[in-house]
C-alpha cells in the first residue's frame, strides 16, 4: 500500500485501476471530466478506453461491454444522465454479468451547470443501488465495492460524488493494480437482452425481488452504519456526514448513509430509538423521506419543515446552522466574516484572442436586433457580450431556434453552438429544423476541441482520447447530409469575411450555416502556434474606445488611451476594429 495526496476524481480513476477496469468510457462534463483524463495517461494495466460523443452512447457502449462479463465504467455529470436515462432504466431490466459502474458527478450550487439535479433520485426511479462517498479517501474505497456488488447482484451501480468531491485533495491510500484476467464474450439471452413486453413483464419482477438483498448488503458492508450516543440523533449523507462529524456533540447519535437503497426496518429501528432526529443532506430530501415513513411518532427535522435547504451546497458553516436551528447545537464554532468591502467583479470571460468573440462581434453587427438561442460550452459566456439569449441543455440552441422560429417571432433567429455539442446532440436538431422548414442562422463555434472541461477530443478532433490519429469529421459535409444548402465555413479571426458570410445568410431563406473555425487559442498556444503579439501606437490612438467595448481581456484603457498588455494572443482582430490603425504588430527586439 502507498499514500498519494491525491484530486478525488484521480483517487477514484486510481481505484479503477485496482479494481480491474476493462472498459473505460463517457462524456466530458464538469466535475467529473479528470477521472477520465487521470484514467487515459495511466499505464498499469490494460484497458480499452474512449470519449464517446454523449452520455447515452457512452452507457449503451459501457452496457453492452459489461453483458460480455468485462468491468466497465462509464462518467459524465449529473445532466447528462439526463441524456443517458433512457438505457440507464432499461440496463436495471436487462442486468449486467460483468461488474458496470455508473459515475455520475453532482454539482450542489451549481458551480459550472445548468441545474442541482440530485443523482440519487435516479437511483430511486431505477431500483439500482447508488454509492454516495462522503470523503476522497471512500470515494476511492467506494469503487471496487460498487464493482462486487454489479456482479453479485447483476445491476448497474451508480457511483455518486459532488463537486465537494471530485475537486477536493486528500491523503489517499491506494493498492496495487489489479492483473487483467478477463476477456469479453456475449452469451446469447434474448430473453434476458431483448426487452419486448414478454421479457420486459418478467424481467421487472426479478429486478424487485433484488430489492431487499440489495438493502440488507449495503448494511453488512458498512456503507450504512450508525453510533447511539443519546435520545437525539442525525442522520446525514455525502460530505455533509464528513461535516456533521467535524463537531457533533459527544451525547447525539449519528447515522451515516453512504448508499441506496437505504434498509427500512434497519433505520426505523434506528430511528425510534430516539426523541428526535434531525437529516442533513444535499440537495434532493432522499434520506428524509425514508426516515420520515418509518419514524412513526419521532419528530424529524430536515428539508421539509424548513430546518434545511433545498438547493445549495453543504459547507461546515452551513451544517453547523442547520444543526443550530434544529436544536442540535448550542452555538456555531464558525467566526462569521465579511468580504473586504468595495472589490471590484470579476465575471467570467472569454480567453483573450478567443474566437468566440469575433463570431459573437460580427453577429452582433449584421443581425442588430434578432433572437440569440445558444448552447453549453465556453460560448455560454457571449451573454457578457450580449448575443445569448437562452442556454436550456447541450443541443437546444438549434431546437429553441426552431421552436421560436416557427411561433411567428418576425426577428431574425441566430443560433450558437459548439463543434463539440453540435457533435452531442446538435445534429438531430439541425436535421429537424432543415426537414420543417425553419428560418434561422446556424453558427457552428468550430474551436475544434471540448473546450470547456478540459480540453478533450473529439471527433472533430483528429485523435482519440489516447491521441490515436483518426479522421476529424467534416462539419460541412454533416450539415449538407442534412439538407443544409448553405455552409460556409469561416475564420473568425477574419472579421471581413466573417460579416460578409453572415451577410449572405441573412439575405437567404430556409436554415444557413455558417461554421466559424479556429483553433481555441489554449490549444494553438499550446501546440506552439505562434501569431506575434500587437501593440498600440500612442501618437495614432484617438481613445474612441471601440477596441475595449469589443472586451477582449488583453485590451485596456488608461491614461485616455487603449493599451495591449501580455495576455495578447495575435489574433488581430482589433487591428481590423480601430479606425484610426492604431493598433499594430508590435515589432521583434
Amino acid at each position: 500500500m502507498v499514500r498519494k495526496y491525491l484530486l478525488g476524481n484521480e483517487a477514484i480513476a486510481h481505484a479503477c485501476v485496482e479494481s480491474g477496469v476493462d472498459f473505460v468510457c463517457g462524456y466530458p462534463g464538469t466535475p467529473s471530466s479528470e477521472v477520465i483524463d487521470t484514467l487515459r495517461m495511466q499505464q498499469d494495466r490494460p484497458y480499452y478506453l474512449e470519449w464517446s460523443v454523449n452520455e447515452k452512447v457512452a452507457l449503451e457502449n459501457a452496457l453492452a461491454a459489461a453483458w460480455c462479463g468485462i468491468r466497465a465504467l462509464c462518467t459524465m455529470k449529473h445532466v447528462g444522465l439526463n441524456v443517458a436515462a433512457d438505457p440507464l432504466m432499461t440496463s436495471a431490466y436487462t442486468g449486467v454479468t460483468g461488474g458496470l459502474v455508473i459515475l455520475s458527478a453532482d454539482d450542489p450550487f451549481a458551480h459550472s451547470s445548468q441545474n442541482e439535479q440530485d443523482t440519487r433520485c435516479y437511483s430511486h426511479f431505477a431500483r439500482i443501488p447508488c454509492l454516495d462517498p462522503a470523503s476522497v479517501q471512500e470515494a476511492h474505497d467506494m469503487i471496487p465495492a460498487a464493482f462486487e456488488l454489479s456482479e453479485e447482484f447483476g445491476l448497474p451501480v451508480l457511483f455518486r460524488p459532488t463537486t465537494r468531491i471530485c475537486h477536493s485533495k486528500g491523503d489517499v491510500a491506494l493498492q496495487p493494480a489489479a492483473a487483467s484476467t478477463r476477456t469479453g464474450e456475449f452469451h446469447k439471452d434474448p430473453r434476458q437482452y431483448v426487452v419486448i413486453p414478454a421479457h420486459t413483464r418478467v424481467l421487472h419482477k426479478k429486478l424487485n425481488e433484488k430489492q431487499p438483498e440489495v438493502r440488507k448488503r449495503l448494511v453488512e458492508k458498512g456503507f450504512n452504519r450508525y453510533e447511539i450516543r443519546g435520545k437525539t440523533a442525525i442522520i446525514a449523507s455525502g460530505i455533509g456526514a464528513t461535516y456533521v462529524q467535524e463537531f457533533l456533540p459527544e451525547d447525539i447519535s449519528f447515522m451515516k448513509i453512504g448508499a441506496y437503497p437505504i434498509d427500512e426496518e434497519w433505520l426505523g429501528d434506528f430511528v425510534r430509538k430516539h426523541e428526535k432526529v434531525l437529516v442533513i443532506e444535499e440537495l434532493a430530501p432522499e434520506v428524509e423521506e425514508t426516515v420520515r415513513q418509518v419514524a412513526g411518532c419521532v419528530p424529524v427535522f430536515g428539508k421539509k419543515n424548513g430546518y434545511a435547504p433545498y438547493e445549495g451546497e453543504l459547507s461546515p458553516a452551513a451544517v453547523a446552522a442547520i444543526m443550530i436551528k434544529a436544536g442540535f447545537l448550542r452555538a456555531s464554532p464558525f467566526v462569521p466574516s465579511e468580504p473586504f468591502p468595495n472589490l471590484p467583479p470579476r465575471p467570467p470571460i472569454l480567453c483573450a484572442g478567443c474566437l468566440h468573440r469575433g463570431a459573437f462581434y460580427a453577429i452582433k453587427k449584421v443581425f442588430k436586433d434578432a433572437i440569440y438561442p445558444s448552447d453549453i460550452g465556453c460560448y455560454t459566456l457571449g451573454l457578457q457580450l450580449g448575443v445569448v439569449d437562452t442556454t436550456i441543455c447541450m443541443g437546444a440552441s438549434i431546437t429553441v431556434g426552431s421552436g421560436i422560429a416557427h411561433s411567428g417571432e418576425k426577428r431574425d433567429v441566430v443560433c450558437t453552438i459548439g463543434d463539440s455539442t453540435f457533435l452531442h446532440t446538435g445534429i438531430q436538431g439541425l436535421l429537424n429544423a432543415v426537414y420543417n422548414g425553419a428560418n434561422m442562422t446556424v453558427v457552428i463555434l468550430d474551436n475544434r476541441i471540448t473546450a470547456m472541461t478540459g480540453h478533450q477530443p473529439n471527433p472533430n478532433s483528429g485523435q482519440t482520447a489516447c491521441g490515436v490519429e483518426t479522421p476529424p469529421v467534416s462539419l460541412d459535409a454533416l450539415c449538407r447530409a442534412c439538407g443544409v444548402t448553405f455552409v460556409e465555413t469561416v475564420d473568425p479571426y477574419d472579421m471581413t469575411g466573417m460579416v460578409n458570410a453572415l451577410q449572405e445568410a441573412k439575405k437567404r431563406n430556409g436554415v444557413k450555416v455558417i461554421i466559424a473555425k479556429q483553433l481555441c487559442v489554449i490549444t494553438a498556444r499550446r501546440a506552439g502556434v505562434k501569431r506575434g503579439r500587437y501593440t498600440v501606437d500612442p501618437e495614432a490612438c484617438t481613445g474612441c474606445g471601440t477596441c475595449v467595448r469589443f472586451g477582449c481581456p488583453a485590451i485596456e484603457f488608461a491614461d485616455e488611451k487603449a493599451q495591449i498588455n501580455e495576455l495578447c494572443s495575435g489574433c488581430a482582430v482589433c487591428v481590423q476594429l480601430c479606425p484610426v490603425g492604431a493598433i499594430v504588430r508590435e515589432s521583434k527586439k
